[in-house]
């Protein structure tokens, strides 16, 4: 079972920009939101909507956060979805220069 993005509550939001180590201006403007929205949203004063909280989760994933979901035996999570070598090597396939593309990552 997957986390969707309906299903993203502020602790995931907060948990996954942590693990990203992005900070919420950044995560704010490639979502589409303000910095205090995101703010709000993870310190559960703010609310968002369906659609914007799918900008933030699309958002997270795009920065490489994996949500996990609750099963019987755990609660939901996120992780990071490249292990620590393949994130350096992203890193140093990033750093080569030439122009920037698309991807999926």
């Amino acid at each position: 079972m997957r986390v969707l993005p309906q299903d993203l509550t502020p602790g995931l939001a907060r948990a996954g920009r942590a693990l990203a180590q992005v900070n919420s201006l950044i995560i704010a403007e490639d979502a589409g939101l303000t910095r205090q929205q995101v703010r709000d949203f993870e310190k559960r004063v703010g609310r968002l909507t369906l659609e914007e909280k799918a900008c933030l989760y699309k958002t997270l994933e795009n920065y490489g956060v994996a949500f996990i979901a609750e099963d019987e035996n755990y609660g939901y999570g996120v992780r990071k979805r490249h292990n620590a070598s393949k994130t350096r090597q992203l890193k140093r396939w990033e750093d080569e220069g030439g122009p920037g593309g698309e991807d999926d990552i």
